[in-house]
């Protein structure tokens, strides 16, 4: 009878010992080498100091930059400030004489601005049609090896000396010319512009075919599953989805152009002349400063003084034209 009483017990201690174990158990440990974070992803002193250093040096180099242009403006303003105190602004913008090294002295800028912007017209004449046939060509029709082959001596005509090319305008083109048109002088703006033209198309077609060549694919598919031909196509369908860029690239053109020396310098001329013949010879803002800065004109003069006029003119002219490029980028920008 008392070991009948005793296995209810027994059981009841047995359950009671099983579920003790159940849920007071502690879990086992894992190994120590898999609860710690490994050394790659953890927090290195070393490498979040390079980073800091990389960061600072790179807001350095972009500070400068701005440090840089805001440092010419002042100079420009400071210095035309003085020269605007001799020479009225009214006079400056209206005179069609510039003859400021002269006795009988005349500071008239609008001969230099002719110049400039005849030179830059003619410039842009050749370098903005084949820039773009050739931006659309590479983009659009050429082999892998020919554009591989193409580019890279597009490029190296941007890395001719710009001396060079003067020399060339003077002493080969400008005799070429005279025996297209045998009353062209020596020096004239037509064949500065032509030479001019010619350094610029690797500017736009370099600029023109990386946008074109962004376009996506799909644009391209869709129009040749409606029956587009790739001229067509390229026309009608990729330039104008890439025409920020293309603007781009004409901007930069013209900035390139009118911001042009040493061409304009040799084969020009050098004489302020008002003219809007190409085939005259006529000097730029850019050839006036060249020449000024060259001569013996002491420091502080009233002629010395131009220069920086001419400059601030300069200046405000590319300004406007880019300001102009980054309107037309903004308001012609594709989104994909």
């Amino acid at each position: 009878m008392s070991q009948g009483c005793n296995i209810p017990i027994v059981i009841f201690n047995l359950f009671g010992s099983a579920l003790n174990r159940y849920l007071f158990v502690t879990p086992p440990q894992l190994p120590a080498e898999t609860t710690t974070q490994p050394k790659t992803l953890g927090y290195s002193h070393r490498r979040h100091l390079y980073e800091r250093l990389i960061e600072t040096l790179l807001f350095l180099m972009a500070f400068a930059s701005v440090v840089i242009t805001l440092s010419i403006v002042v100079m420009l303003v400071k210095e035309s400030y003085v020269f605007f105190q001799h020479v009225p602004l009214w006079d400056f913008l209206t005179d069609t004489q510039w003859t400021p090294l002269f006795d009988n002295a005349h500071y008239g800028i609008l001969p230099l601005i002719s110049g400039t912007l005849v030179s830059s017209a003619v410039a842009l004449s050749v370098a903005i049609p084949l820039g773009t046939i050739i931006a659309i060509y590479l983009s659009e029709f050429a082999p892998f090896i020919v554009r591989e082959i193409a580019k890279p001596f597009l490029e190296l005509l941007g890395g001719v000396p710009t001396v060079v090319y003067g020399y060339f305008a003077l002493l080969f083109v400008t005799p070429l010319l005279q025996k297209i048109f045998p009353e062209l002088p020596g020096f004239s703006l037509l064949s500065a512009g032509l030479v001019m033209g010619i350094m610029i198309i690797p500017y736009v077609s370099s600029m023109a075919e990386d946008a074109m060549r962004a376009v996506p694919m799909n644009l391209r598919e869709g129009s040749y599953a409606m029956g587009a031909t790739r001229l067509h196509t390229a026309i009608r369908v990729v330039a104008p989805a890439a025409f920020s860029g293309i603007a781009a690239s004409y901007i930069l053109g013209i900035s390139r152009a009118v911001g042009e020396t040493m061409v304009v310098a040799i084969a020009a001329g050098m004489q302020p002349n008002l003219t809007w013949d190409p085939m005259e010879p006529a000097a730029t803002i850019t050839a006036y400063i060249v020449q000024v800065s060259l001569g013996d004109l002491p420091h502080g003069s009233i002629g010395y003084q131009t220069i920086f006029a001419a400059g601030l003119t300069l200046f405000l002219i590319t300004i406007m034209f880019n300001i102009i490029g980054h309107i037309v980028s903004r308001r012609y920008r594709e989104v994909y």
